[in-house]
């Protein structure tokens, strides 16, 4: 072997094994959407494309084609975007607000969202619709009223939209700013930085930090009816992965951070007691899909205690995916007018 192919054997060699590690550090990165959400108190991430795949068959054979509200269908003809189709990428960042009694209530939101979304047609809905535009680093940012808040919106890239509805721009400028260092693997807020580490590997739907936020009442988090024994400004690292091999079921895993050991060995008594209040409460259900869901949901639920850590982990079976949007579709057909004739 002459010198001249030992050297490009080594340049090869080296260009693979930086493409490798180039792989390796964004497989333990967060997802680019993620990345670009600006400070928050808590953040929430979900990727439906592969959802719909692990699901399209216990779902696709309980829905129906939805009864749209006649301003989402405007939108939907207008812009050519059905979330429920188009979306796959969800980061929505929560912002506490100062005085939950004021005008912008709680929480604030600020997201970004990925799919077939953006484009010239979506564009003109928003210059139709805004009562301002501001042109920040580039960016049309338009500011939509909606329920007694300012929503600023822009498209911040081919397939991605960012929108905050924080009482002012700080967020939406954010999101814009740290688009320009989007291509850097770990860059992202405070809270990204210290937690994503602790969400497993593969996981499709994640929450770090103060996830409790929108669930919050009256200094209390319920779920589902339930009374969480949980503070609502825990530290919370929860996340939704597939159950290997794929089986069409996830697993459910939200670990609380709590103060001290003592209180992570008291809510872990809580919450023992509250899988078994849940238990028995489901135990005389009808047996349709959603309710066999929830029972397998709760009888594979498992507390576990280390230090200041609490655990709980399930098993969600697509069942009850399949069963919500059975019942969603009766809701839908009990409750719908209607439709104009043509």
């Amino acid at each position: 072997m002459n010198r001249r192919t030992r050297r490009t054997l080594l340049v090869v060699a080296a260009v693979l094994v930086l493409l490798a590690v180039a792989v390796f550090l964004r497989s333990k990165a967060p997802p680019e959407a993620a990345r670009l959400l600006p400070e928050s108190d808590g953040i929430l991430y979900v990727n439906l494309k592969p959802v719909r795949v692990i699901f399209r068959k216990d779902i696709r054979k309980q829905l129906k084609a939805p009864e749209r509200v006649p301003e989402y269908q405007q939108f939907v003809d207008a812009t050519g975007i059905d979330w429920e189709r188009d979306l796959d990428q969800a980061a929505i960042a929560l912002h506490r607000m100062e005085d939950p009694k004021g005008p912008n209530g709680a929480v604030a939101y600020s997201m970004v969202l990925v799919g077939k979304l953006t484009g010239p047609r979506l564009n003109a809905w928003l210059e139709g619709h805004a009562t301002s535009r501001e042109n920040y680093d580039g960016h049309v940012v338009y500011s939509i009223p909606s329920e007694d808040r300012t929503v600023r919106v822009t498209q911040i890239g081919y397939d991605m939209v960012a929108a905050s509805n924080f009482p002012t721009a700080e967020k939406i400028h954010s999101m814009l700013d740290r688009h320009r260092t989007a291509a850097l693997p770990f860059s992202g807020s405070t809270l990204l930085s210290e937690h994503f580490h602790e969400v497993p590997l593969l996981s499709l739907a994640w929450g770090v930090g103060q996830i409790g936020l929108p669930f919050n009442e009256s200094g209390a988090i319920s779920i589902l009816g339930f009374q969480l024994p949980i503070q609502a400004d825990s530290t919370i690292v929860a996340s939704v992965a597939p159950e290997l091999p794929l089986v069409g079921a996830l697993r459910l895993r939200v670990e609380e951070i709590a103060p001290s050991d003592d209180a992570a060995r008291s809510q872990a008594g809580s919450l023992d007691a509250l899988i078994l209040l849940a238990r028995g409460f489901t135990a005389p259900l009808g047996e349709n899909a959603a309710n066999r869901g929830l029972k397998e949901l709760l009888k594979t639920a498992e507390v576990t205690q280390n230090h200041n850590r609490v655990t709980v982990k399930a098993t969600i079976q697509g069942s009850l995916f399949a069963g919500l949007a059975a019942g969603a579709n009766q809701a839908g057909e009990a409750g719908a007018e209607p439709l104009p004739a043509h």
